[in-house]
C-alpha cells in the first residue's frame, strides 16, 4: 500500500474511480512537472449528492463537504496521469467555484473543505497551498460547488 493510500486509509477515505467528462475535455493533463485538472464536481458515485445554490438549498457546511468531495475526484484525476499520489511534491494551486445567492459571500469557508482535507492527505509541506474561492451564479449540472487544482510531481 502506498504512504498516501495509507493515509486515506487512516482518514477513512479513497481515492474514487476516475469521473467520466461531462464534456469535450480530459480530466487531467500534464505540462512539465505540473498537473492542471478539470474543474471537479463533487460526484459521488456518479451522481451529485446535492443541487442548487449555497446560502439557499444548500449550507455552506455541506458545500464545505462537497469541497472535500470535488478534491477527492480532483486527485483520482492527477492519480490517472501520474500513477502514484505518493509522487506529489506540492499542492501549488486550489481554484473553486461556489454557486451561491449574491448575499452569500463565504465562498472561503466553502474551499476550506478542500484545503483542509489537502493538509490532512498531504501534511504542511506538501499540502499547504494557493488558492482562489469564486463566487458563480451557476455551475455544470447546477452543482454546488467545483474545484480544480495544480500539483507538482516529481
Amino acid at each position: 500500500m502506498s504512504r498516501i493510500d495509507a493515509r486515506l486509509a487512516e482518514l477513512g477515505l479513497s481515492i474514487p474511480a476516475l469521473a467520466k467528462p461531462v464534456a469535450a475535455y480530459v480530466p487531467a493533463t500534464i505540462s512539465g512537472h505540473l498537473v492542471f485538472t478539470a474543474g471537479q464536481l463533487p460526484f459521488v458515485d456518479g451522481a451529485l449528492p446535492a443541487t442548487g445554490k449555497v446560502g439557499d438549498a444548500v449550507s455552506a457546511e455541506d458545500a464545505a463537504g462537497y469541497a472535500g468531495r470535488c478534491v477527492l475526484n480532483a486527485l483520482a484525476a492527477v492519480q490517472s496521469v501520474i500513477g502514484s499520489l505518493d509522487r506529489l511534491t506540492r499542492i501549488v494551486k486550489v481554484t473553486g467555484f461556489v454557486a451561491s445567492t449574491p448575499d452569500f459571500t463565504g465562498q472561503p469557508a466553502v474551499l476550506n473543505g478542500a484545503s483542509t482535507l489537502l493538509g490532512e492527505i498531504f501534511g504542511d509541506e506538501i499540502g499547504a497551498h494557493a488558492r482562489s474561492a469564486v463566487g458563480v451564479a451557476v455551475l455544470p449540472l447546477d452543482a454546488p460547488v467545483e474545484v480544480e487544482l495544480v500539483v507538482e510531481f516529481a
